[in-house]
């Protein structure tokens, strides 16, 4: 017969050492905050029941929640802890959310450990189910410099005796160096009547979940240990240095395993994939590179030196370099930058080029098209085979509306060009060098605008006079006055 299980992540503590107007579990790391994490590691084992329990800043944290649990399909049912009163208040305010007759097993992990995996979750219930239930499964590890944890105290034979408190240990005890990860399974009836007996005698005056196992052991009752040689996976978070730590040991897993399935990364050090991000097989990413978000690169693509995206979809074999993007979609064999700047909206087709000092928003340019130097382009759909002058403006905005411009394909449009929107300019159409659009362009014509060219001869010297400008001009003027008297002296 399968045991139920229930986990309880607790979340309501105000992490003051965060110094931060944000709650210490909705601080991000690989792109997502240390509460997302411990509610995916738990909702990974479908328990029957997952339960959070808030209290410092309720109203943002159970909105959190309630995202994570709409984003997954996931229910997650939220218990408030009116006041801060301890872990083991902090869980019974968890197990009253639990249906009265649950009998089953109950996780308890917390929010602020974000590392840990759906795999050390499913062995720490394991250990305590098999071959017989406990009353309490610890799960600790081992580390270097025990200072401010609980230190695990076992019996003889290896079962857990105790955990006791680094305020409330004696020397010899401060010496151990296994310590309590915060991560327990208990039986729900045994964990319902010891934390009807737990009291407020220890430093801190708080009702401690971790005297719930020395009254186990005190009663006769199994209480185990289970040791995880990664003692980074259940670290804590409690100030910015240990969650800057934990970033980048992420970072560094999340490298490797791409690196493993067979992604190039040139620079490890320079390097940041968040958690949620795709990338297929032979991808490059050179040094500086950044993804964010659900981004998704598809095979061979290239990307960076010195690339920042964000939700960009990227096709195969397209290269990217030092671009910055948000929301985009570049088409497979593309090319991207330097210096190019995708606002979200943007959708470059296959094969199309996007190149220096290049802006886009809201815009769809198709397949083989190309906007290859110091141009913007906003809310504006280019077609296929196309071509866009350097220097070009696409004019979309009046101070008040947005407007839309259409280009069609197969277009060649001059430097300088100024799409004032809403204009469409037809397949086939060229456009001269300067040329302000302020009308429709049939498909096959030409499109200028301006008048002819008018010299003002001594404008400067007349009006600008005494500036470098104007001693320059009158030089060169005597010069050329010079050149045309000796060439009349010579004839």
């Amino acid at each position: 017969m399968q045991v139920q299980t229930a986990i309880i992540v607790l979340a309501a503590g105000a992490g003051t050492r965060m110094r931060s107007k944000t709650p210490k579990v909705l601080h991000s790391l690989g792109g997502r905050s240390m509460l997302a994490h411990s509610l995916r590691a738990a909702s990974a084992l479908e328990p029957g029941h997952l339960v959070t329990v808030i209290g410092h800043e309720r109203d943002r944290v159970g909105a959190a929640v309630a995202e994570f649990a709409e984003d997954t399909g996931h229910e997650v049912r939220i218990a408030v802890q009116e006041e801060q009163r301890g872990t083991g208040h902090a869980v019974a305010c968890g197990l009253a959310e639990l249906p009265s007759d649950f009998a089953g097993t109950v996780l308890v992990t917390a929010a602020d450990v974000p590392l840990l995996s759906p795999e050390t979750l499913r062995e720490l219930l394991e250990t305590h189910t098999e071959p017989d239930s406990a009353a309490v499964t610890v799960l600790t590890t081992t580390v270097p410099d025990p200072t401010g944890y609980g230190r695990i105290v076992r019996t003889t034979d290896g079962d857990v005796a105790a955990i006791v408190e680094e305020k409330d240990a004696t020397l010899r005890q401060r010496a151990i160096v296994e310590v309590n990860t915060g991560v327990y399974a208990f039986d729900a009836a045994r964990l319902r009547s010891a934390l009807g007996s737990i009291d407020t005698d220890n430093a801190q005056g708080e009702l401690y979940l971790t005297d719930v196992v020395e009254i186990a052991h005190r009663e006769g009752l199994a209480v185990r240990g289970l040791h995880t040689e990664d003692s980074v996976q259940v670290a804590g978070v409690n100030d910015r240095v240990q969650l800057a730590a934990l970033t980048a040991e992420l970072n560094r897993r999340v490298l490797t395993q791409w690196m493993r399935d067979g992604v190039t990364v040139v620079d490890p050090a320079s390097t940041w994939v968040d958690i949620d991000v795709v990338l297929g097989t032979d991808v490059t990413l050179h040094p500086g590179v950044q993804l964010h978000g659900r981004t998704v690169v598809a095979e061979d693509a290239v990307i960076g030196p010195d690339t920042t995206l964000t939700d960009v979809q990227v096709g195969a074999g397209a290269s990217v370099i030092r671009t910055h993007g948000t929301g985009s979609v570049i088409g497979a064999g593309a090319t991207v930058g330097p210096f190019t700047y995708l606002r979200p909206g943007t959708e470059l087709g296959a094969n199309g080029k996007l190149g220096a000092f290049v802006e886009t928003k809201n815009a769809q340019i198709g397949s083989h098209s190309k906007v290859p130097h110091l141009t913007y382009v906003g809310d504006a759909e280019i077609g296929e085979h196309s071509n866009i002058g350097a220097s070009s403006v696409f004019v979309n905005y009046d101070g008040v509306e947005k407007y839309r411009t259409v280009v069609g394909s197969h277009v060649r449009t001059g430097s300088d060009t100024m799409f004032v929107a809403p204009v469409t300019v037809g397949d086939g159409a060229y456009t001269g060098a300067g040329t302000v659009l302020r009308r429709d362009v049939p498909p096959g014509a030409l499109a200028v605008s301006g008048a002819p060219q008018r010299n003002i001869d001594g404008w400067v010297q007349r009006n600008r006079a005494g500036t470098a400008a104007a001693e320059a001009a009158s030089r060169a003027q005597q010069q050329h006055d010079h050149d045309r008297q000796k060439d009349g002296q010579d004839q």
